[in-house]
């Protein structure tokens, strides 16, 4: 299951990150979807809930999910902005230009997934 490896990999993208800045606790993710990205972002949400539950240091943190529009470039009218996507097929959307509904466009973004911010809380340090 494709949500299960990228909740996986988020997960230990703020593992690693939190430890690595001496984090106490997690509390809050940021993370970017693209359209294109082929997830299920509620499939991916619980999978990630579940995973971030289980530990201690990110049992209690806030996960903000965005979805980020498909951005494009028309080679055939020079159009550029968000693009209108047909993904009626899961495994092939079709990406059209707005204003000419030309298929020859240059996806600029909307593919990736991203953890945009991690905010922790950490150990005051005057003691």
């Amino acid at each position: 299951m494709h949500e299960f490896a990228m909740a996986q990999g988020i997960f230990n993208t703020v593992l690693e990150t939190a430890q690595a800045n001496d984090a106490i606790e997690v509390t809050e993710m940021v993370i970017e979807i693209g359209k294109l990205a082929m997830l299920n972002p509620e499939q991916l949400k619980f999978m990630l809930g579940v995973m971030l539950e289980g530990e201690e240091l990110t049992k209690n943190a806030k996960m903000i999910i965005n979805t980020i529009d498909v951005e494009i470039k028309c080679h055939n009218c020079g159009f550029e902005g968000i693009g209108n996507v047909d993904d009626s097929d899961h495994y092939a959307p079709m990406i059209l230009c707005p204003e000419c509904e030309s298929h020859r466009v240059q996806v600029v973004n909307g593919k990736d997934i991203t953890v945009r911010s991690i905010s922790i809380e950490k150990e005051d340090d005057e003691n």
